[in-house]
């Protein structure tokens, strides 16, 4: 279990966390599936894997003459259309994790102006405006720009809260402040 302090301060609901891979990767999953691009990228690259399968089988079972090397091109093609696809949330992921974990434990302060995270190095202060949807995860709130193909997020782990209290408060927070998708 992650060392994590929350209450209610002057200020705002305060949460304080360390950067956990698990967490980061649902935020940016999360981010992706809220996008116009993603599931179509995705989908192109079923699609892809799907038709150079087909591809592969044709060249082997057609009536005329076998060829085997061009199936297996075929094969291979398929599996890294798809795998390119797949592999981008981990790869966002792990440069977005490997840039918090560099900055140590994150704490974030979140009241009817916005959002504040301040780390080792950082001081962000980000008003409603920008990040007026959320998405809730059992792990996580997720909070995103307005644009669906917008890249920006900021993500609150509920790991951070002490009691689940905190999770009701900082829902209602949101609530007010944010449309839940």
């Amino acid at each position: 279990m992650n060392e994590a302090t929350e209450h209610t301060t002057r200020d705002g609901l305060e949460l304080v966390y360390p950067p956990v891979f698990a967490e980061v990767s649902e935020a940016v999953r999360v981010r992706l599936r809220a996008t116009g691009w993603w599931p179509a990228l995705r989908w192109a690259a079923r699609g892809a894997c799907t038709l150079a399968f087909a591809a592969a089988a044709l060249a082997l079972f057609l009536p005329r003459e076998p060829e085997p090397g061009k199936a297996v091109e075929m094969v291979l093609l398929g599996l890294v259309a798809l795998a390119a696809a797949e592999l981008v949330p981990w790869g966002t992921a792990r440069s977005v994790f490997l840039m918090a974990r560099s900055q140590g434990e994150a704490r974030a302060v979140v009241d009817e102006d916005g959002g504040r995270w301040i780390t080792r190095d950082t001081d962000i202060v980000v008003r409603w405006a920008m990040l007026p949807r959320y998405v809730e995860t059992p792990r996580l709130f997720v909070l995103l720009t307005a644009r669906r193909a917008g890249t920006g997020f900021a993500y609150l782990p509920k790991s951070g809260l002490a009691d689940p209290a905190g999770i009701d408060r900082l829902r209602a927070v949101l609530d007010r402040n944010s449309v839940r998708l």
